[in-house]
């Protein structure tokens, strides 16, 4: 099959994100495209081990699609053999090199609802395939990546290539601030849905390729998988390293200046592909509540360093159970205030005092349970100032959880939710 006779593109897949893709219908679900330029020795038996894993490990329909980038050697021949002794195998030929080229025309051309590529040397392990996959067939991620950086991989090549390897994405990270962790391995998959929205954008047509997706992959919102692989470096690669790394650096400065500039239509893409924010206020939880708990445990402890600050201050003066009824006292008028305003969102004077006069009686809680623990404490043994602050602020702690209970369901209830109610 050659490059002008691809199969037209579907329109049919599930919005990104959203859900898992189809499974069933003649189209494979799986498509692993080979690119590849003059390996005619190592094309065969890369293709053959591949079909076989994929055929006892991979559950749905798949395709191996083999891209010849203007291969002058036997390369193309050896392709059409494959294409036609294997199923679930095609070969198609380009006219011009460029690994970025043969996966846009490839992944842009195939009817299959995840698109993957991998280097014919099969430097990574093919059982990090099924993982790179999965979350992209069930909807949980948008694009995945193998990755020689994460942790757990497991990665055999020599010190030139790793600290390259390393200098150039740190490089990615202070340059266009992305959070992956390695762009240029060769063992990567992506929606078909989210290729077809993303690819027209990526102008590079080489090693570059990779690199420009996963920008414009998490600018747009995309969540980015990573699977630890197991890699071992191809002695005999024929990548030139510095005319790659030349590459990259042009490719990183277009690339930030397209972002700069807004050549790239960053806001439609997040707007088409970027997933739902999660809720603040989740379906069976009561409103406001995930906030509410952080904004009262910050002013929870500001409103404990004030009480143990005016405690020790106060102790030696008034003893130990005046200095807690004191310092518990100024701190629930300044906590009652505080999370009147930041925690429960009420504002103006109107019902501050009755509200201060509830705060109270919530107080007079917080000082039974401290006062009790500090009677039983000294009923029990003499102890010191430091054995005195622990018990006082684990019965805070204990007082903190009813307090809060008590503000939400009874002080600052507001209209619409119902009233605190209490289980016999």
């Amino acid at each position: 099959m050659t490059a002008t006779q691809l199969p037209p593109q579907t329109t049919g897949a599930q919005q990104t994100g959203r859900g898992p893709v189809r499974t069933s219908g003649p189209a494979p679900v799986l498509d692993v495209v080979v690119p590849v330029h003059n390996e005619e020795r190592d094309l065969e038996p890369c293709v053959r081990r591949l079909h076989a894993h994929l055929r006892e490990h991979f559950p749905y329909r798949f395709r191996i699609t083999v891209a010849d980038n203007a291969s002058t050697d036997g390369t193309w021949a050896v392709a059409e053999g494959l294409a036609a002794e294997l199923p679930g195998v095609r070969a198609v030929r380009l006219a011009l090199k460029g690994r970025g080229r043969a996966l846009h025309q490839t992944w842009l051309g195939s009817d299959a609802e995840v698109l993957a590529y991998m280097d014919v040397d099969l430097s990574t392990d093919l059982n990090a395939l099924s993982p790179l996959v999965a979350p992209l067939i069930s909807g949980h991620s948008d694009v995945a990546i193998g990755s020689r950086l994460a942790r757990g991989a497991r990665v055999v090549r020599g010190p030139k290539r790793e600290l390259i390897s390393r200098a150039y994405n740190l490089l990615l990270r202070g340059t266009l601030a992305v959070r992956f962790s390695d762009a240029q391995c060769g063992f990567k998959a992506i929606r078909a849905d989210v290729a077809r929205a993303l690819l027209p954008h990526v102008a590079d047509t080489g090693w570059f390729f990779d690199t420009e997706l996963l920008v414009l992959a998490q600018r747009a919102g995309s969540r980015i998988h990573e699977v630890p692989v197991d890699w071992v470096d191809d002695p005999d690669s024929r990548v030139d390293i510095v005319s790659t790394a030349l590459a990259d650096l042009r490719g990183i400065a277009r690339l930030a200046r397209g972002l700069a500039t807004g050549r790239l239509p960053i806001a439609r893409l997040r707007a088409q592909l970027g997933r739902d924010p999660i809720s603040a206020d989740p379906p069976g939880v009561p409103s406001g509540l995930l906030r509410q708990v952080v904004r009262f445990a910050a002013v929870g402890v500001v409103s404990t360093l004030a009480y143990l600050l005016l405690y020790v201050l106060l102790r030696g003066q008034v003893g130990p159970q005046g200095a807690n009824l004191v310092a518990l006292l100024v701190t629930a008028v300044g906590n009652t205030a505080a999370n009147r305003r930041l925690t429960f969102g009420v504002r103006g004077a109107e019902g501050a005092a009755k509200h201060q006069f509830q705060g109270l009686l919530v107080f007079v809680l917080g000082l039974g349970l401290t006062s009790g623990s500090l009677a039983l404490l000294h009923g029990l043994s003499d102890p010191g100032r430091l054995t005195e602050v622990v018990v006082l602020v684990a019965a805070n702690l204990l007082a903190t959880v009813l307090r809060f209970l008590l503000l939400r369901g009874w002080v600052f209830r507001r209209a619409d939710e119902p009233e605190l109610e209490v289980t016999q």
